[in-house]
């Protein structure tokens, strides 16, 4: 017992330090986090989770988004008005998040 409560109390003083560490949340993370969620957890299927994947890849994958690079038109449409600025906050937010276990599904 005593040690669960020294493990809860550790776990309650670092959790302001665990989230001092993320980035602010972005203005336009909604344009997102309606398919991918806030946190990066996929909130429809076919979404990919953007939870705790690399800074360098989320960067390039979203500014090839808006150019056209990778062409996908609704990301396309999501994203297009974005400037490199709010592509780099959006992913480092979501380079940030901690990937969650997925509730398994029933049939």
């Amino acid at each position: 017992m005593r040690f669960v409560l020294i493990a809860a109390l550790g776990l309650t003083c670092a959790l302001p330090a665990l989230a001092a560490d993320l980035p602010p949340k972005p203005v336009r993370l909604g344009l997102c986090a309606a398919c991918h969620g806030e946190t990066g957890m996929a909130q429809i299927p076919g979404a990919p989770n953007l939870a705790a994947q690399r800074l360098d890849y989320l960067r390039k994958a979203l500014k090839d988004y808006r150019d056209g690079t990778r062409d996908v038109p609704l990301m396309r449409a999501a994203i297009g008005p974005l400037s490199d600025a709010e592509l780099d906050q959006l992913a480092r937010w979501y380079s940030a998040q901690t990937l969650q276990p997925q509730a398994a599904a029933h049939p």
